[in-house]
């Protein structure tokens, strides 16, 4: 279990991720379902925390704003977020949301890559990210889909020192042509991706649960996917290995 209840993380490797709903509530009734996770009672700011066998794997929060996306957004780890996020600007990227301390958990911004991409980053506090990764209900895999695979290369190979989609990566993160999966017109955006144990019966249960599959099931140099939207729109990816 040491792989998976990782203290800390190298800069630029997925390490948290959360969703921005409507209804919270709804919420945790849908994932808690579909992937086994329990919440905390006790929230951050207006965050829960989800939990599976008594790790934290992700957080829900209540959206503020109506005119927000209903989305599921995955951080990278940043030992020094405010560093980050000046390079973020010189490589052509927006902050979005300046670096601001959650509790004493640690420190969170929101940016945008230069095509758009909406991403998280994170400072550790007491809160390093995943306690569980890599199994099934938890984080597998995000991918980026962009219109310039080799400009998103560029940016995010300069943006964490060349941590990404080059030799010794960590195989958390990687990035493709929106038009290899979505319809052309699609905006650049990241895609996370939860480990299933069997793809059928999640994508079954997500019927059931007022989901529905948004891209049916094809195959990658990583694994069956397919990408589902949940019962209040986020979209996510289903992940077998």
């Amino acid at each position: 279990m040491a792989e998976n209840r990782a203290s800390a993380y190298t800069e630029g490797v997925p390490c948290w991720m959360d969703a921005q709903l409507p209804d919270l509530e709804a919420g945790k009734r849908f994932y808690g379902e579909l992937f086994g996770w329990s919440f905390d009672e006790e929230t951050y700011g207006r965050s829960v925390l989800a939990r599976l066998e008594g790790e934290p794997v992700a957080a829900l929060a209540p959206k503020t704003d109506g005119r927000m996306p209903t989305v599921w957004t995955v951080y990278f780890a940043a030992p020094d977020v405010r560093a980050l996020a000046a390079r973020i600007g010189a490589g052509g990227g927006q902050v979005v949301t300046p670096p601001a301390r959650v509790d004493d958990l640690g420190t969170a911004a929101l940016a945008a890559d230069p095509e758009g991409a909406v991403f998280g980053l994170w400072q550790p506090g007491s809160h390093p990210g995943f306690g569980r990764r890599h199994e099934p209900g938890t984080f597998a895999w995000v991918q980026l889909y962009a219109r310039d695979t080799e400009a998103a290369n560029a940016f995010y190979g300069g943006l964490f020192h060349g941590a990404l989609f080059g030799p010794g990566a960590e195989p958390d993160f990687g990035r493709a042509a929106v038009s290899e999966v979505f319809p052309a017109e699609m905006p650049p955006h990241f895609l996370v991706h939860f480990r299933v144990a069997d793809l059928g019966a999640a994508l079954d249960t997500v019927g059931r649960l007022g989901g529905r599959v948004q891209v049916p099931p094809f195959g990658t140099s990583y694994g069956n996917v397919a990408v589902v939207v949940d019962n209040q729109g986020a979209s996510f990816a289903v992940l077998q290995r």
